[in-house]
């Protein structure tokens, strides 16, 4: 249960029922957090730190379509698929940057790191994110000068990107909060090239690990794995459908 909220924790209990748990309120739960039991767990986590914000570089991006004209699919979390995508920075001695991707529908995130930043690297780094997230199809982000090349990314990796309005990057606030949920295991000012893969990849499965309320307390790694299975199943259906009419 680490890294989860108590309303998680709780709502998880409640919903999935699995076997051998016992239901506890949240209420309970923060009852203990402030017990003496409960302060090793308290101190721990007042060790977040409030995230400050930050201005991209800017510069001139030709060519580009902005959220106004995104699919109404893609703004009310209808389809898995729609995504949106941003950098963590190194700190001011550090060097390399994350590129992080969140699914708008299931909350489920990809992070890859970036040591030496490149035009070039950043679209290698997003295509090792589409190998492993097959169902990318739209990605909002904003208007950070790496992009430069956006149109040449879509192609690569066939999808349709779509810009937030320049400093609206609330307009984006699903990876904005997932940013912040990568800051509790990767600090501000922390630099990202002391650090192997492996430990990014940690990272993810524990943000992917999380209970959440808006998933009826699944975690956005279960919720992606329920939907490929369906997917693959409604493929053999239509197989199957196929075959016959032959």
């Amino acid at each position: 249960m680490e890294g989860q909220s108590p309303e998680a924790i709780s709502g998880r209990l409640k919903y999935r029922r699995e076997k051998g748990l016992v239901y506890v309120s949240k209420e309970s739960i923060y009852r203990y957090l402030k017990s003496i039991h409960g302060r090793a767990i308290e101190a721990k986590l007042r060790k977040k730190k409030k995230r400050r914000v930050t201005k991209k570089l800017q510069g001139t991006l030709d060519g580009r379509t902005f959220i106004d004209k995104r699919p109404r699919s893609s703004n009310e979390r209808m389809r898995v698929g729609d995504a949106e995508f941003d950098f963590i920075v190194s700190g001011r001695d550090g060097k390399g940057i994350l590129l992080v991707v969140v699914d708008r529908k299931l909350r489920v995130t990809f992070i890859e790191p970036i040591y030496v930043v490149t035009i070039k690297n950043i679209h290698k780094a997003a295509m090792k994110i589409k190998q492993r997230y097959g169902e990318w199809k739209i990605g909002t982000t904003d208007n950070d000068i790496l992009f430069s090349r956006h149109k040449d990314l879509e192609q690569e990796l066939g999808i349709k990107i779509f810009f937030c309005h320049p400093y609206h990057s609330w307009e984006k606030g699903t990876v904005e909060n997932t940013n912040g949920e990568v800051r509790v295991y990767f600090s501000k000012g922390s630099n990202v090239s002391k650090y192997p893969p492996s430990f990014f990849r940690d990272i993810e499965k524990r943000i992917n690990d999380r209970f959440m309320k808006c998933l009826l307390f699944k975690s956005p790694q279960e919720a992606l794995t329920t939907c490929r299975i369906q997917k693959k199943k409604r493929g053999e259906v239509k197989k199957r459908k196929h075959e016959r009419s032959n």
